[in-house]
């Protein structure tokens, strides 16, 4: 838009017609020196200081994010209960004396994954189909039958296919909840929002991991039934509650509902709807949908009659757009930052903390306590990203990151190889290899813990962004399903290869995000265009332009989408 906004008062002025019921508005003061996006105003405050002024924006994503609380609780859930004795008395095929329970162990830990991979993939067409928060509501009733079957476990065949359920949900939510959240947020507090879901996540973690810590003591079964009984209630209260907050304005000017859609805009900004921000803003998502359907219709014109042949045929070939000119660029940071969160080891030590702390010569009950305090470590990191992902931005946290924890497996991986199996005799050098575990957990809190759920939400075209989204998750679950399988014999087998193998991958980190990732904080949704520069040609440019003129001035309304 080759618009500039001198000041609040002469942005526009907004007059009510008769005509069609609508309202028209009157563009004036404007200039064409840049783009409105370059001379808005703020709507407060950037970063954790944001959600102090944005009030209901922030319980909007705060309460969308209990579906982060779910997939961090299920997540976490497991790691206690795998050395409960009522637990391995029912379950004896994954005892440490069973033959093969390395495999075991991991298909039953790592099936929430797969089932998460399966989720996220069908989370993107249900986004587009029938909104985000509905779908969130579809999440819920998926997810809360897998729970029900785990509760309910009789043997290891109903408990796996009760965590692979449970996994598709999880993977519904852990792909909507950003989705929304990025949606809803203004640009200025973005950062500071998305990483209330990886804040989330870890608190749903550590609440898991000392529930079973505590239930371990009661005898029967109800020690490990009982925790994933009480996942079901914060489900209950997102499903219900979700239905109470707006709709997506993206999602719904994608479905040619505009008014709505400034409606809900000004509502969530907490302004009237002849705000020039509100206005401005409004605009921008429009013109960014018209944009792309205009795009889309160029790229596949013989789809356009509206019949069910085409909307399906549309639905395949818009995933083949992720990899084409204007877009490849960002499914592979989606996909990459995901990719490498998994693979720098964090979930390895989510599942199997208190394995590894057994390699580093710790006792029973010391192992399960430092395990509990290690996810604390991590939900302390993640709690300082609320105020440096907007302050200091994506991409430096995420280096800074890697070349920490690269260190830290580093020394890890040195110690183990040097002394383990001697713990006995070098415990200075045991508690060493321990505080560099917990340096680790705080590193990645800090950054690639919150950085990579914000990134794929942030970076796509607004056609493209429920697939986008979905496509970079099923990557996150993917490899997380490797590493949850790989993990018990990795760690068996190889005792300090399985760190060199993540010091490895946090190296490859590194160089990746320093080559490939580019820095999105304080940009609205509308301008990764500008981000990304994959809108080269001076023919999209001057479209862009045009489309922007025709809505700034009322001459154009977003078309309707199936």
């Amino acid at each position: 838009m080759d618009h500039e906004y001198k000041n609040e008062s002469d942005a526009i002025k907004v007059t009510p017609t008769a005509s069609n019921g609508a309202m028209h508005h009157e563009i004036a003061g404007l200039h064409h020196a840049g783009k409105a996006w370059e001379a808005r105003e703020p709507y407060g405050p950037a970063g954790f200081r944001g959600l102090f002024s944005n009030h209901y924006v922030a319980l909007c994503a705060a309460f969308a994010t209990i579906g982060g609380l779910l997939f961090g609780y299920d997540q976490g859930v497991i790691s206690v209960t795998l050395v409960m004795n009522q637990f391995l008395d029912r379950f004896p095929r994954v005892s440490e004396t069973a033959s093969g329970a390395g495999f075991w162990k991991g298909l039953m830990t790592a099936m929430l994954e797969l089932g998460a991979l399966v989720g996220a993939l069908f989370a993107g067409y249900l986004a587009d189909r029938i909104s985000r928060k509905y779908s969130i509501v579809v999440a819920v009733i998926i997810f809360t039958i897998g729970s029900v079957l785990q509760t309910a476990a009789m043997d290891y065949a109903m408990l796996t296919v009760g965590r692979f359920i449970g996994g598709v949900g999880i993977g519904m939510l852990a792909m909507i909840s950003p989705l929304y959240i990025s949606e809803i947020a203004p640009p200025e507090i973005r950062g500071a929002l998305l990483v209330l879901q990886e804040f989330s996540i870890v608190l749903g973690i550590v609440i898991a991991f000392w529930t079973t810590f505590g239930t371990r003591f009661m005898a029967g079964e109800w020690s490990w039934r009982l925790p994933f009984l009480i996942q079901m209630i914060p489900g209950l209260i997102l499903g219900a509650g979700i239905t109470f907050l707006p709709f997506s304005p993206r999602w719904l000017s994608s479905k040619g509902r505009d008014d709505e859609a400034l409606q809900a805009l000004a509502k969530l900004r907490g302004l009237p709807t002849d705000n020039s921000l509100v206005y401005t803003e409004w605009c921008e998502i429009r013109a960014e949908v018209a944009f792309q359907q205009e795009v889309n219709a160029e790229r596949h014109p013989q789809l356009q009659a509206p019949t069910r042949a085409n909307r399906i045929k549309l639905e395949i070939v818009q995933w083949t757009d992720l990899f084409k000119r204007g877009c490849w660029k960002r499914t592979m940071v989606g996909c990459g930052v995901m990719f490498f969160q998994q693979l720098v080891g964090i979930n390895a030590l989510i599942y199997y903390s208190p394995s590894l702390f057994a390699t580093l010569g710790q006792g029973y009950e010391m192992r399960l306590i430092l395990s509990g305090v290690l996810n604390v470590t991590q939900l302390v990191g993640v709690a300082t990203s609320l105020w440096t992902m907007d302050r200091f931005g994506r991409r430096p946290l995420l280096l800074v990151g890697a070349g920490l924890m690269f260190i830290s497996h580093l020394i890890i991986a040195v110690l183990v190889g040097k002394f383990g199996g001697r713990w006995a005799d070098y415990s200075a050098e045991g508690w060493v290899a321990v505080t560099f575990l917990f340096i680790y957990m705080f590193s990645f809190g800090a950054t690639w813990g919150p950085v990579p759920w914000a990134l794929p939400s942030e970076i796509f075209p607004s056609s493209l962004r429920a697939k986008g989204v979905a496509l970079s998750t099923c990557s996150n679950w993917l490899n997380n399903f490797i590493v949850g399988l790989i993990t018990p014999p990795l760690v068996q087998n190889t005792g300090y290869g399985a760190y060199t193998f993540f010091a490895v991958f946090c190296l490859l980190a590194f160089a990746f995000t320093y080559f490939f990732v580019p820095e999105t904080a304080g940009r609205s949704l509308e301008q990764m265009d500008e981000v990304f520069k994959d809108v080269s040609s001076e023919a999209e440019e001057a479209r862009k332009t045009r489309i922007e003129h025709e809505i700034m001035e009322g001459k154009r309304s977003t078309g309707v989408v199936a």
